[in-house]
C-alpha cells in the first residue's frame, strides 16, 4: 500500500502578511489567475503593466507596490513583436524604468500550444531553466485548438498551468477574453467558454467599459478584494500606459449571471421547465447552460424532475 503524503494540520507552514503578495492588493504569491475583459479593454497593456512592475519591483499601475520582485517570462501571441517592443517601452516611460534593464525575457516562438505535448514539455522546461516569478501568457485563444465552452477539454489545460505554478513556485496570468455583451453579468461570470476559467483563478482582474469609461475590478480567492478602480489610457508623447483616472468609477449594471437568469426563469414559470424552454430564456449556450444546472442541482439549489427543472419546495 502507497500512502500519500500528510501531516497534521497545526503542523501546516505558516505565512506572514508581507509574503501573500507578488503585486500588493492584486496580484497573490504564486497565484495563477485571469485578466479578463471585453476585447479592446486594454487587457494586454494591463498584462505588460503586471510584467514592468514585478521586473521592475516598481509599483502596478504606479498605485500597488510589488512585494516580491523578479524575473517575468512573457509569451504575446497576438502581437508582433515589435509592438510588444513598443507597449514595454511605453509603460517603462510611465514607469521610470529604463526597458534595457528590464528583466522580461519574451518567447519568441511563432506559436505554443498547450494542448500539445511537445510545447507543454518546452514550456515546463523554459520555466525550469529561467525561473522566472511571473509567467503572462495572452490571449489563452490562441494557445490551444480546444473547444472553450467544453469544460473536459478547458480543465485539463489549465491544470497543467496550476502545475506548473505548483512544480516551480511561479505566479501566472493567463490574458482571457470575455464574451461580447456580458457587461450585465459579474465580471468572473461573463468569461467566455466554460466556467473552469472563473473557478481555476487565485487572483482575477477583470477590465470593463461603460461608454466611455475603463475600470479593474479585483477578486481573490483567498484574501479581499478592492473595490473598482477607473482606468485610463494615458498618452505621452508617442508612449501608452495604463494609468489609474482621478475620478469616480461608474457604477456596474446590475448583475444578471447564468444562475440568476435560471432561478428568475424557473420563479417566472411556476413550474418544472425543460431543458430546451431554459436555454431560450436564458439565452445562454446549451454547454454552460448544462454546466450550470449540473452545479446547481449537485448543491440542492435545483431539483430535476421527469418535466424538467424547479426550484426546492420550502
Amino acid at each position: 500500500m502507497s500512502l500519500l503524503p500528510h501531516q497534521p494540520a497545526h503542523r501546516l507552514a505558516t505565512r506572514t502578511e508581507e509574503r501573500r503578495w507578488l503585486v500588493t492588493g492584486l496580484w497573490a504569491e504564486e497565484a495563477v489567475g485571469i485578466v479578463g475583459g471585453e476585447p479592446k479593454c486594454c487587457k494586454s497593456f494591463l498584462a505588460l503593466d503586471l510584467a514592468v512592475a514585478v521586473a521592475a519591483g516598481v509599483p502596478c499601475l504606479r498605485r500597488f507596490p510589488v512585494a516580491r520582485p523578479g524575473r517575468v517570462l512573457l509569451y504575446a501571441a497576438e502581437d508582433a513583436l515589435h509592438v510588444v517592443r513598443q507597449r514595454l517601452e511605453g509603460i517603462c516611460a510611465a514607469a521610470g524604468v529604463d526597458l534595457a534593464t528590464l528583466d522580461v525575457e519574451v518567447i519568441t516562438a511563432p506559436t505554443l500550444r498547450l494542448d500539445l505535448d511537445a510545447d507543454r514539455k518546452s514550456l515546463d522546461e523554459t520555466v525550469a531553466k529561467l525561473c522566472p516569478r511571473l509567467l503572462v501568457l495572452d490571449p489563452f485563444v490562441r494557445l490551444h485548438r480546444i473547444d472553450e465552452n467544453a469544460s473536459g477539454e478547458v480543465a485539463p489545460l489549465l491544470a497543467f498551468l496550476r502545475e506548473l505554478q505548483r512544480r516551480h513556485g511561479v505566479a501566472v496570468a493567463l490574458v482571457h477574453h470575455a464574451k461580447k455583451g456580458g457587461g450585465r453579468a459579474r465580471a468572473g461570470q461573463a468569461l467566455r467558454g466554460s466556467s473552469e476559467f472563473h473557478a481555476w483563478g487565485d487572483s482575477n482582474l477583470y477590465l470593463r467599459r461603460h461608454g466611455d469609461d475603463l475600470s479593474l475590478t479585483v477578486e481573490h480567492r483567498a484574501a479581499a478584494s478592492v473595490p473598482a478602480i477607473p482606468l485610463v489610457l494615458a498618452e505621452r508623447g508617442n508612449a501608452l500606459a495604463l494609468a489609474v483616472a482621478d475620478r469616480v468609477p461608474a457604477a456596474e449594471p446590475p448583475a444578471t449571471s447564468v444562475d440568476e437568469r435560471i432561478t428568475k426563469a424557473l420563479v417566472d414559470a411556476g413550474k418544472p421547465v425543460p431543458l430546451a424552454e431554459l436555454r431560450t430564456a436564458c439565452r445562454v449556450r446549451n454547454t454552460t447552460l448544462r454546466e450550470r444546472l449540473s452545479a446547481l442541482t449537485a448543491a440542492g439549489q435545483l431539483v430535476r424532475a421527469a418535466d424538467g427543472y424547479r426550484l426546492p419546495v420550502g
